[in-house]
């Protein structure tokens, strides 16, 4: 899919809880209003939206989406556009079991998006090392 990203990581034993909270903290910092849901044998789901500009890029039900999945030994981090669920916790369950997370973007949120996810996924592979 155009605009989603996905990034593996093996024998590093990180603390997945810990990246949740640092991927927050990132979004928060850039101005993102974010919210998440509770940690599952699924794996988490962040959700992640800003106004402003990105209003007219992005649809107001759209949001940037990280799913984080698998142990601290061995775990995928997710980044693309998904829709912004008003229930996450609801939507975790339907959307990891089926993964249908993430949405088909169009140009303008695919530009938008390669920007986010890259700067995030550089940060990602830091924190985890």
């Amino acid at each position: 899919m155009i605009g989603d990203k996905e990034e593996h990581f093996e024998g590093k034993g990180t603390d997945l809880a810990a990246l949740q909270s640092h991927i927050e903290e990132y979004l928060m910092g850039d101005g993102f209003k974010t919210q998440s849901s509770a940690p599952s044998d699924q794996g988490v789901v962040i959700q992640a939206k800003k106004g402003g500009f990105l209003q007219g890029v992005i649809d107001a039900n759209r949001a940037l989406t990280i799913t984080i999945s698998g142990t601290s030994a061995d775990f995928t981090v997710r980044i693309g556009i998904g829709k912004w669920a008003e229930h996450l916790e609801v939507a975790v369950i339907e959307t990891l079991l089926l993964g249908e997370l993430f949405l088909v973007v169009d140009v303008a949120e695919t530009a938008w998006n390669f920007e986010i996810e890259s700067k995030l996924a550089g940060d990602i592979r830091s924190f985890v090392g």
